[in-house]
């Protein structure tokens, strides 16, 4: 016996209003890094109604799970789901969608689960918004074993193999010398001119800048009142390169203007590196087969665009790790909105989320039945992945 991949799409439509349920009460209630216990609850909830098992608390993290099906032999691959939101903007990354597209992928194969010569896994994965949880899940061993692993984000377009870059952050403490501000201000030392005077020095950095390269911050603490000299400023930097060797130089030069702003104020500087993600390796092998599902399907995705800058993901993590995808789906049409932005939250939650959802997870369980099936597809997915590019 063998998978009918012909059943996975009208099995996928009748399961469209338990999806559609899911990703609409995820997306309600936003809940934010490694808080996410409603999100991978209503989740596992809809697994277990399926009649398969679900390891709760898995990899040691409260908010991640796992659920499997399968023979137990053969090759493996992992579906991921996403499911935490924003601070204030919500679900303006549309992982309410990643979650119910990971979702039907994964239950719909399930309804041919006595089929399957293989296995494949579901893993919930929260903290993808600055907290790396798919790292924590590397370190716990949650993807040994694993021959391929794949999810899909929402976008304005679809993209098939765009890249992610390799990223970090780095937390700035300034501390100086309180003084009152009109009465004795020779007395102080200001931390927030430290802080300040450091994201000049970065911009006159950005001239030696690779390609690629995205600097940002944001002043977290910027003082405590008026009339006092600021003993205390922090601010957060994130750094980002299209690779791990850049990454650490343009860090460098980061971390020197910090220290040359301190230096300069004769305040104290403490960096801390919060977070890093790495670059996403995309496995063209495998995300084509995906693409020409997704074609099948009556969509027209290009590989990637130019035009498009690029983020970062702890998918980049997994992709080191495991032949991994993360292929691009719109939501919307291109340029109308984009991730991170408040429009991007309501076409999380319309109508033609939805839709793009259902195909992201018809072309995922298809892609999925065809490593499952076929051994030189998997064997030209390894071969790649082995000749990847490090650094």
């Amino acid at each position: 016996m063998a998978l009918d991949a012909s059943r996975i799409s009208a099995d996928l439509d009748r399961l469209a209003p338990t999806l559609r349920e899911v990703s609409a009460r995820i997306h309600q209630n936003p809940e934010l890094r490694y808080e996410e216990h409603r999100a991978a609850a209503w989740i596992a909830e809809a697994v277990e109604r399926a009649g398969v098992a679900v390891e709760r608390n898995f990899g040691g993290l409260s908010t991640a799970f796992r659920a499997r099906i399968g023979s137990g032999a053969g090759p493996r691959i992992a579906i991921l789901a996403e499911y935490d939101a924003l601070p204030e903007i919500g679900h303006a990354c549309g992982h309410n969608l990643i979650a119910a597209g990971a979702l039907g992928a994964f239950l719909s194969l399930a309804q041919q689960r006595d089929a399957l010569v293989g296995t494949v896994d579901l893993v919930g994965t929260p903290a993808e918004e600055g907290g790396g949880g798919k790292i924590r899940l590397l370190d716990a061993g949650a993807f040994e074993g694993v021959d391929a692993a794949m999810m899909f984000h929402p976008l304005d377009r679809d993209l098939l193999a765009h890249p992610a870059l390799a990223m970090l952050r780095i937390e700035m403490r300034f501390e100086g010398t309180p003084s009152h501000a009109a009465l004795a201000p020779w007395e102080g030392t200001s931390a927030l001119t430290a802080c300040l005077q450091t994201f000049h020095l970065i911009d006159s950095q950005r001239v030696h800048f690779r390609d690629g390269v995205r600097v940002h911050g944001y002043v977290i603490n910027g003082g405590q009142a008026v009339n006092i000299i600021p003993e205390l400023s922090i601010a957060e930097f994130s750094v980002r390169a299209p690779g791990s060797v850049e990454l650490a130089r343009v860090r460098a030069i980061v971390e020197r203007c910090a220290r040359g702003a301190a230096m300069a104020a004769g305040v104290k500087v403490t960096l801390t590196v919060r977070e890093s993600y790495k670059n996403l390796v995309n496995n063209l092998t495998m995300v084509r087969r995906f693409g020409a599902h997704l074609e099948s399907l009556g969509r027209t995705p290009a590989e990637t665009d130019h035009e498009m800058g690029a983020g970062s993901t702890d998918m980049g993590d997994v992709s080191h790790a495991v032949p991994s995808i993360h292929p691009w789906i719109g939501i919307c049409a291109k340029g109308e909105t984009t991730c991170h932005q408040h429009a991007f939250q309501i076409c999380a939650g319309s109508e033609q989320g939805a839709q793009s959802m259902l195909v992201a997870a018809k072309a995922m369980a298809l892609t999925t039945a065809d490593l499952l099936a076929d051994a030189a597809l998997r064997a030209e997915v390894r071969r790649e992945f082995e000749a990847r590019p490090r650094g």
